[in-house]
């Protein structure tokens, strides 16, 4: 069995209780972690204020150093890491280790910047006096992580967090904390004082508010479902703790009729199901310009039937399992809903049948058209395999489409006119969009959403600046 990571060291749960972390993708035992106490958050929390107090002391050079060399020994270890990510969450194989590499881009990534983060001189009006405006760590921070990217999100959390001079307490999902544990071992084992990084497992709802409630903790970092965000914005705002959410989405792909359909199909398959469809930045929506709508089915169609579902371990597998038998039975829900409602199902819609399938989470990758705007595929998020697609007559209509939602975190948009991609850019609700390409958050720009898609942004240089308390000072020179 596995044991959390408190202090640099191995902690079993003070009740004793553990947790059977499952292979998604046959029911396989993987392995157990502890269902931990408050007394464990406690532990951590105080662990990782003793170890603030040297950790935010030293040069951010030294900082640095210490993360990149925490970089080379995960680096080391990718490929088991990676193995190991797909046993315990389901997705393929090669999409485990694009994960890692994620991991390892956006560590580094903090690591160089970290030296270039300055404050400033102010000029007063009084020549006798001067100001300047120092940039310090926040102090404790908690990073709470989700299953369905729990190494990448890991990393967007810690990064920043680290290299500013911060400590953190990390609690993953309950299905998905072995990763975690171990990178968190090796960045140790890499120069990280004990208690600058600790890894704590159990139950979400009863870790999670005694992590953001505890008085010492003064920053929240949170990635998961809007309804859970926002308790954790109520409970967090109780005590002033800063915080970043990073919430559902159900993101919209426009394209229009200028648009390389190729390139664009490539986009909607990959984008809706990358990760057996849950993501939050996946393509959950799409709105086709009614005169290039034959033909781009045609081709999305075409790669949907190429998409061989399976265990993640196996090569030949581009789908893994959903993560969960509740998630599945939501996403099959959504589903049956559209179909009551008039939708026709033009691909999948079903669990794969044979050997192999009997005892994992799988659904084939299905698409919908004719969905009815008052449907649950439409008016929730989908977070699974399963994409509807819509006619539209011309760009107002994909617009107003678009932005008739609650959520507003990312969009794509395929055109060759880039008069009309920047004005439809400017124009949709959302935190991010994507022209041409493929939603793939990247570490050097800002990441996060607008509406109930979240508060704050993870990912870029702006990044740093919620793990970072500026302080005013006047200096009186006589």
């Amino acid at each position: 069995m596995s044991k959390m990571f408190i202090n640099g060291e191995w902690i079993e749960s003070s009740n004793n209780a553990a947790m059977e972390i499952r292979n998604p993708a046959n029911g396989e035992v993987v392995d157990s972690a502890p269902e931990g106490t408050i007394k464990e958050v406690n532990a951590a929390v105080d662990a990782a204020t003793d170890a603030f107090k040297k950790w935010s002391r030293m040069s951010v050079e030294e900082r640095a150093n210490i993360v990149l060399k925490g970089i080379e020994a995960v680096h080391a270890q990718q490929d088991e890491l990676a193995l190991l990510l797909t046993r315990e969450q389901g997705k393929p194989l090669n999409e485990a280790k694009t994960e890692i590499e994620h991991f390892l881009h956006g560590m580094k990534f903090y690591a160089h910047l970290a030296p270039s983060v300055r404050g400033s001189y102010v000029n007063l009006p009084d020549p006798s006096m001067y100001g300047m405006v120092l940039r310090q760590p926040i102090g404790v921070c908690a990073a709470i992580v989700p299953w369905n990217f729990p190494v990448t999100l890991l990393g967007t959390k810690i990064g920043p967090a680290l290299v500013a001079g911060n400590t953190v307490v990390a609690k993953p999902s309950p299905t998905t904390p072995l990763t975690t544990l171990k990178i968190a071992e090796l960045l140790t084992q890499a120069g990280l004082p004990n208690g600058a990084l600790n890894v704590i497992t159990g139950p979400g709802a009863e870790l999670g508010e005694a992590l953001i409630t505890h008085p010492t903790v003064r920053r929240v970092a949170f990635t998961g479902s809007t309804k859970t965000g926002k308790r954790v914005a109520e409970i967090a705002g109780r005590g002033i703790k800063r915080v970043t959410l990073e919430l559902g989405g159900s993101d919209p792909l426009i394209v229009c009729d200028d648009a390389d359909l190729k390139r664009a199909s490539v986009a909607a398959s990959i984008g809706r199901f990358f990760n057996a469809g849950q993501m939050c930045l996946a393509v959950k929506r799409m709105y086709v310009f009614d005169s290039v709508y034959d033909e781009f089915m045609q081709l999305v169609m075409a790669r949907v039937s190429k998409t061989t579902v399976g265990g993640g371990e196996d090569p030949k597998t581009r789908m893994g399992p959903m993560h969960t038998a509740v998630g599945r039975e939501l996403v099959e829900a959504q589903i049956a809903d559209a179909v009551s409602k008039g939708a026709q199902v033009l691909a999948g819609g079903k669990r794969p049948e044979g050997d192999g399938f009997d005892n994992g989470f799988y659904l084939q990758p299905t698409v919908l058209t004719d969905v009815p705007l008052d449907s649950r595929m439409r008016t929730e998020e989908v977070f699974g395999p399963a994409l509807p697609v819509w006619r539209v007559k011309d760009l107002e209509e994909a617009i107003a489409l678009a932005n008739d939602s609650p959520y507003g975190l990312g969009a794509t948009v395929f055109t060759r006119d880039l008069k009309r991609a920047r004005d439809v850019a400017e124009r949709l609700e959302v935190g991010n969009v994507w022209i041409n390409s493929l939603e793939i958050g990247f570490d050097e720009l800002p990441f996060g959403g607008v509406k109930e898609s979240g508060l704050g942004r993870e990912h870029g240089p702006e990044a740093l600046d919620y793990y970072l308390e500026p302080k005013g000072v006047v200096i009186a020179t006589g």
